[in-house]
């Protein structure tokens, strides 16, 4: 089509909604009810329904899951550098496993001799 400067167009403007419904204003009304009475941003966040963030919206989701990550990564390397069970045995910080359930049986032998 050529583009033809004296051809104007014409647009609806008109609204599709029913403006003669009855139930319009009660619905106008419970929603400024509502709007009044919602939470504020910082009760949101206390909530943790809102990310307190200076994050992009769209950026939110990518940040959390990063987080997540490195938290991830900084648990798994110290979990790398504890040490094992063995040297802490040594160290006197555990009792060896074995030991302590003859020692546990021992005592409960004695408590059922004792309790006869």
């Amino acid at each position: 089509m050529p583009d033809n400067p004296e051809r104007l167009t014409i647009i609806d403007e008109t609204s599709i909604s029913k403006s003669n419904n009855p139930a319009s204003p009660i619905r106008q009304s419970s929603l400024e009810k509502h709007l009044q009475q919602r939470p504020n941003a910082q009760e949101l966040k206390d909530r943790h329904i809102l990310l307190s963030t200076t994050a992009a919206p769209s950026l939110q989701g990518q940040q959390k899951e990063l987080e997540k990550k490195m938290r991830a990564d900084s648990l798994n390397d110290k979990i790398s550098k504890r040490p094992n069970p063995e040297e802490l045995v040594k160290k006197g910080i555990l009792t060896d496993a074995d030991k302590l359930y003859e020692e546990r049986i021992e005592e409960e032998y004695a408590k059922r001799e004792g309790g006869s």
